[in-house]
């Protein structure tokens, strides 16, 4: 299945989609769906046929995709974890996965505008990922057993502020800026899609190839991921771990490249769409 959360003219809603239209749900976005448990089965029941009192469908063409996942409690990211990355950014190639935090307040949409403030616009750069959504509780899960409570897959963009990134050891300050962590559009359900027989992931600046990744390099899986996070915090449904960036980052070019106010940033997935974004640098 392919889930949403559209932007109509009577507000933002979850929705699934049927052939070229999108089938809207009782829940304002793919956050409050998945707080459900019955969430699969409220999707496959409006592809099944229209409720009595139904939302009309809507032309895919007339609805926006907007931020899928508005509300997680959590975001988790996992860094270096493709091998070319891993040493493009002279590091060996690691034993646990490297991860650090991002809060809710740092997503936007897929087609968002990302404005820059002054402080954060002297080392500004892309990193394509594949962001996993977590569709069931889960605490100190195995690999299958994690593998089994992945809802799906999005796509991401892991904007990072180098310079600040690089004060400390910690990365945190770099990667948690207010509004700088494109995701979406879609959200494709496990069933559908599978990152360990491979998916590509691009990711374009102003039209120039920079990024090309394969899933099945990943150095630690998505259900790999999910399970050692789950070791020590309860992941819930709705939750987004961002797998990582392949290499081809600003920061590994000799010498580095950073974006520039006014460019635009594209991620695309087969059977996941694109994300695309124009930066905006702000006094």
């Amino acid at each position: 299945m392919e889930l949403a959360t559209i932007r109509t003219a009577e507000g933002t809603r979850a929705a699934v989609r049927s052939g070229d239209q999108w089938l809207p749900l009782g829940a304002p976005h793919l956050s409050a769906l998945l707080a459900d448990a019955a969430w699969r089965t409220t999707a496959q029941a409006a592809l099944a046929g229209p409720a009595p009192h139904a939302v009309a469908p809507v032309a895919a063409d007339d609805a926006e995709l907007v931020l899928p996942l508005p509300a997680p409690r959590k975001v988790i990211c996992c860094g270096l974890n493709y091998a070319d990355h891993i040493l493009e950014m002279g590091r060996d190639l690691p034993e646990h996965p490297t991860l650090f935090a991002k809060f809710a307040d740092t997503l936007t949409g897929p087609t968002d505008e990302i404005a820059v403030p002054a402080a954060a616009q002297g080392a500004l750069d892309w990193e394509a990922e594949l962001a996993v959504v977590v569709g069931a509780e889960l605490r100190n899960a195995g690999e299958e057993e994690a593998r089994q409570g992945i809802a799906g897959y999005t796509l991401a963009n892991d904007i990072s502020v180098r310079d600040w990134q690089n004060r400390t050891l910690q990365w945190f300050q770099g990667k948690a800026w207010d509004a700088t962590n494109p995701l979406g559009p879609v959200l494709v359900t496990a069933d559908a899609l599978d990152p360990e027989a491979g998916i590509e992931i691009t990711c374009e600046v102003n039209g120039v190839r920079r990024q090309t990744g394969n899933t099945k390099t990943l150095v630690f899986s998505p259900a790999a991921l999910v399970a050692y996070i789950s070791q020590f915090t309860v992941l819930r449904p709705g939750d987004v771990i961002l797998t990582g960036t392949p290499g081809g980052v600003g920061m590994g070019m000799k010498p580095p490249r950073y974006l520039a106010d006014g460019d635009t940033v594209v991620v695309e997935a087969q059977g996941l769409g694109r994300v695309a974004n124009t930066i905006r640098f702000t006094d």
